[in-house]
């Protein structure tokens, strides 16, 4: 009567008590665990059909004892025996059915879960996806969570903030690990390169310039270039005279040319000592005219802006600046590895800091909290909105990939016990309504 597919050799075994699990497609398997919970359901199997053979041995005592003229009770007793074997014999049909044909027939509507196991894959995503993959049920479960102060809460404590920031320095060290940096490279000097051919340099560094004349930030630049075109001028005074000397004509007397030479060098240290000494030296205010009207060129003049634009053109085509752009990225590099590797780094006290003060404004300030929860309440319903049926596919598809014999096995396997315990039921219950009834129809009748 009892079909039972665990008998001898389990799945995936070499022999009794060797159980090994056996992967089916789609990564389901049959495991030990289930091998184990499948001679629970053994048990309880015998012990129904135990219960059977008792009522049909009742049942065949009960009615010789009729037959043999014993009045009373043997009725009441077949009766029962005989509703009962019924109830169980039903009841075992229904929970074979599920996983087998009974008795090996070719009976309609049986082996219901190795027959039908696609469509109660599909049936089961339908239902997960319209009950559970909804916007509002979404929505409704992560506004009962409370999200925002729970993690406010949990960030607000120094060890959590310390565990989080390890994680991210992980993470940060794998990301920087994982890249080539002849990629980065190759991207960041295209991107620098094409932003700043993109982008007109010259009314910008125009308005700097206007600034920093505005405020006389230039003045100290002055001071600096005169104070050292003096001392170079007091070291070098005779590399001067010999290159004045050097440039006057063939025919003036030597005497003339280093005299010359020597008014010329005095001429020129008075002036750069008058420009160094004294802040209204009107060659400065020269050069904060020039400034100024470079800086408005820089902004308004058409000629003056294509030069600059030509001239950072030519800077950056240069191979040497390539080389400076391109190697930013190992510099950069290596300084965030060794922050991150570095427990007491700024980079990660920094992050440690941010991480607690936003768990605390988390955890007391209820506008965050319900932005928080806004956000991730949005970002939940469009993605099970959105992708509802790859979701449910995915459901569909794995269990379409089991293989039946071993999906209805791993099913009776965790279920089996309790299909068990109903055979048991339909034998007393069964057992019960035939005396019941017997009973109504005998005096009804007597």
């Amino acid at each position: 009567m009892e079909q039972d597919a665990g008998q001898g050799t389990a799945p995936g075994t070499d022999g009794p008590g060797d159980v090994r699990p056996r992967p089916t497609p789609g990564g389901f398997a049959y495991t030990a665990a289930d091998e184990e919970k499948r001679r629970g359901v053994r048990r309880m199997k015998t012990t129904a059909t135990g219960l059977l053979l008792l009522v049909a041995l009742v049942y065949v005592l009960a009615t010789w004892a009729k037959n043999e003229g014993v009045g009373g009770w043997p009725g009441y007793v077949a009766a029962a025996a005989e509703a009962g074997m019924v109830g169980a014999l039903a009841d075992w049909f229904a929970v074979t059915a599920l996983f087998r044909r009974p008795l090996g027939l070719p009976i309609p509507h049986t082996a219901i879960i190795p027959t039908k196991k696609d469509q109660l894959g599909e049936s089961l995503g339908s239902f997960v996806g319209e009950n559970f993959l909804s916007g509002d049920v979404v929505r409704d479960r992560i506004h009962a969570l409370g999200v925002g102060a729970r993690l406010g809460t949990w960030l607000a404590d120094p060890a959590h903030a310390d565990r989080v920031t390890a994680e991210l320095a992980t993470a940060l060290r794998g990301a920087l690990t994982v890249l080539r940096d002849s990629d980065v490279q190759a991207v960041v000097g295209e991107a620098i390169t094409r932003r700043a051919d993109a982008a007109e340099v010259g009314p910008g560094i125009g308005k700097m310039l206007e600034r920093i004349v505005a405020d006389g930030g230039h003045r100290r630049v002055v001071d600096l270039v005169c104070v050292r075109a003096h001392d170079w001028l007091v070291l070098h005074g005779d590399s001067v005279m010999d290159a004045v000397q050097g440039g006057a004509p063939g025919w003036t007397p030597r005497f003339v040319d280093k005299r010359v030479g020597e008014r010329v060098y005095k001429e020129l240290l008075r002036f750069v000592t008058e420009m160094r000494d004294m802040p209204g030296h009107p060659a400065r205010g020269s050069i904060d005219t020039f400034l100024t009207d470079f800086a408005a060129d820089l902004q308004t003049d058409s000629d003056t802006r294509a030069r600059v634009e030509r001239l950072k053109s030519e800077i950056l085509g240069r191979g040497e600046v390539q080389d400076v752009i391109a190697s930013a990225w190992s510099s950069v590099r290596s300084m965030i590895i060794a922050a991150a590797e570095d427990e007491r780094s700024e980079l990660r006290m920094r992050a440690r800091a941010s991480l607690m003060s936003l768990g605390a404004r988390l955890a007391s300030d209820e506008r965050l909290q319900g932005k928080l929860e806004g956000w991730l309440e949005d970002a939940a319903a469009y993605v099970v909105t959105t992708y509802r049926t790859e979701i449910t596919s995915l459901i569909s598809d794995t269990v379409a990939g089991w293989d039946a014999d071993q999906t209805s096995k791993k099913i009776e396997a965790h279920i089996g016990r309790d299909l068990q315990f109903i055979r048991i039921n339909g034998t007393v219950v069964g057992a019960l309504a035939g005396l019941a009834i017997y009973s109504v129809s005998h005096a009804l009748g007597g």
